[in-house]
């Protein structure tokens, strides 16, 4: 992969214009117009229950957008139809805090399975996408291991692996470094820095770990009172 530098184009992944996100019928985000842009590393932070999740959520077209203009990787996320919603999501790798691995099965297979369920179809070139993408997260040697055999380290990079297994144009991370020791956390967010400027890939990452932006200092949109925005 060729390194490029992180600065923005006028190509974007994430357009939102007054845009309402409604949690049990009130709104919890409200007027939210936000532009991310190929190849953009952004933190997205916020207290608890102030709507990271659900903005993260309604981004994938996993929770509903009341009102307002929402593009994302060039689909009309507002009216998108049923059916449109598995295109989208090809476009998209999501990274959980709590992993979400399928345990009964290798690493291996839980790869092959994204990529199966996602419309490949030929043996070789699954087996040849899942070992480049091992290779890229730093677990080449693990696609055998079941997942409980994993440290939490390696199972949050098998977690970055299927995000990025089908070449997204965007990941989000729901507090992907929220279950492990900094040490660990300092090694997942530098190979989230690391594919960002290898790949373009457009990231947005929410966190509590305040180190961690200090560390890998990027764009900052917060949730607060109702909306979300830039911080100054």
């Amino acid at each position: 992969m060729e390194n490029n530098d992180n600065t923005n184009t006028a190509n974007p992944i994430v357009e939102l214009d007054n845009v309402t996100i409604n949690l049990d019928g009130e709104p919890l985000l409200k007027d939210v117009s936000l532009k991310l842009d190929e190849g953009e590393f952004v933190y997205l932070i916020g207290k608890s229950g102030a709507g990271k999740t659900s903005l993260l959520r309604s981004l994938y077209a996993d929770m509903e957008i009341e009102s307002g203009v929402a593009k994302v990787c060039g689909f009309d996320v507002v009216n998108l139809r049923r059916r449109k919603v598995p295109q989208l999501r090809r476009k998209i790798g999501i990274v959980f805090q709590s992993f979400r691995l399928l345990d009964d099965r290798s690493v291996e297979a839980n790869l092959e399975f994204v990529l199966r369920a996602t419309g490949w179809k030929k043996r070789n070139e699954i087996k040849n996408q899942i070992e480049k993408t091992l290779a890229a997260v730093g677990i080449a040697d693990k696609a055998g291991a079941m997942p409980q055999r994993l440290s939490e380290g390696e199972r949050q990079r098998v977690g970055i692996a299927r995000a990025l297994i089908n070449s997204p144009q965007l990941i989000l991370a729901d507090e992907p470094t929220g279950n492990l020791d900094p040490v660990t956390s300092a090694e997942i967010m530098q190979l989230l820095v690391d594919i960002n400027r290898q790949t373009r890939t457009t990231m947005l990452i929410s966190t509590h770990d305040f180190m961690t932006i200090e560390r890998f200092p990027a764009r900052v949109i917060v949730c607060e009172n109702g909306t979300a925005h830039d911080t100054e």
